[in-house]
């Protein structure tokens, strides 16, 4: 009874005990635990300031618990630059940064919506027509691919920058964020391109969207979590100097990692220009912080080396109900925009505040 205490075995510890006090949660967890926090806050100052519900369904008319067209507007928000987010996830965590995705999708959609138009509008000629009739009502696999390749060719461009010239990525990104923006505007000489032949349209109606960025998400979570691929993009994040050291080729990886994000960039701005029916010059401005912005609230590191997609997924909803929010409580455009800078910054500062922690932990 009054023998020795017991104490805690330490094989294969090094003599070190374990401590159950420093065990920590999931980063996962804690994201979608401060979505849940924010939703019911939003239903809260609901119930409160405009008697009405954020979350639930509250006509009579409507025989459904939640208000399926708020939580389907809120996803469908989020979706096209929740595309962009998933490749700039892996930028971060590969220890980049990319700020030319928003200029990509711009000039993606202006590239793209110039083959998929129609040759007659009411049996007239398209008076948006950027081609001759050779090129018009081409099957829509046509404009895909173009779209495809030009945001590939961008990301190629960031990438070898990157890996071969020894750019900071943030000077890179930022040359191609100014020169992607200027070739949209010099294609079709600021002008709008519209009316798209009806397959293309199909592309991003309805949930597509939606539909799209889930199922990239699916298979980019299992890309990062389960492959050499993924694996590399943590370890060049977390000691690109280690990875190099252990037979890794950072500076092709890095190239594979910004093409990927081109790509996906340039498939958000052919599901944003099918959505609209039109393509403009000015598409996807501010869309690349708020990628940013989705990662960074989700865990990922802007140091590298940490995070996830999955994060980046629950990042993206917490922005959408955020301004879903907002515009829910009749906060003017104005405010909006205020609170998303807010976001942002509060998103690094966090990622800061991570980053301390882990060191003293």
């Amino acid at each position: 009874m009054g023998g020795r205490p017991v104490s805690q075995p330490t094989h294969g510890l090094g003599g070190l005990k374990y401590d159950p006090a420093k065990r920590t949660r999931p980063q996962e967890l804690n994201v979608f635990l401060a979505l849940v926090v924010i939703v019911v806050t939003f239903e809260a100052l609901g119930r409160l300031l405009t008697g009405d519900s954020f979350l639930f369904n509250t006509r009579d008319n409507v025989d459904t618990l939640f208000n399926e067209q708020r939580l389907s507007i809120i996803i469908l928000q989020v979706s096209i630059v929740g595309i962009i987010a998933i490749g700039v996830t892996q930028v971060i965590i590969s220890g980049g940064i990319d700020l030319s995705s928003g200029s990509i999708v711009g000039a993606t959609a202006m590239v793209a919506m110039s083959f998929a138009q129609v040759a007659t509008v009411n049996g007239n000629p398209n008076p948006k027509a950027i081609f001759g009739d050779a090129w018009m009502d081409l099957p829509v696999i046509v404009p895909v691919l173009v779209g495809l390749a030009c945001g590939l060719f961008a990301g190629l461009v960031n990438g070898a920058l990157i890996a071969y010239t020894r750019i900071p990525p943030f000077i890179a990104t930022l040359g191609m964020m100014v020169t992607a923006r200027g070739f949209s505007k010099w294609w079709s000489k600021g002008n709008p391109i519209s009316f798209p032949t009806d397959s293309f349209a199909t592309i991003g109606q309805g949930m597509m969207p939606v539909l799209i960025f889930v199922a990239l998400a699916i298979l980019f979570h299992g890309i990062m979590t389960y492959t050499r691929y993924g694996k590399h993009c943590y370890a060049i994040g977390s000691n690109e100097a280690a990875a190099r050291m252990s037979g890794i080729n950072v500076s092709h990886h890095k190239v594979l990692v910004y093409v990927i994000a081109g790509g996906l960039a340039a498939l958000a701005a052919i599901v944003l220009s099918s959505k609209n029916l039109t393509a403009q010059a000015g598409m996807g401005v501010m869309y690349e912080l708020d990628a940013i912005a989705m990662a960074v609230i989700g865990g990922v590191s802007l140091q590298g080396g940490r995070g996830s997609i999955l994060g980046t997924v629950l990042g993206a909803l917490i922005f959408g109900v955020i301004i879903s929010g907002f515009t829910f409580l009749k906060l003017d455009a104005y405010y909006q925009e205020m609170v998303k800078g807010v976001i942002i910054v509060g998103a690094v500062v966090l990622d800061q505040w991570r980053q301390q922690r882990g060191a003293r932990a």
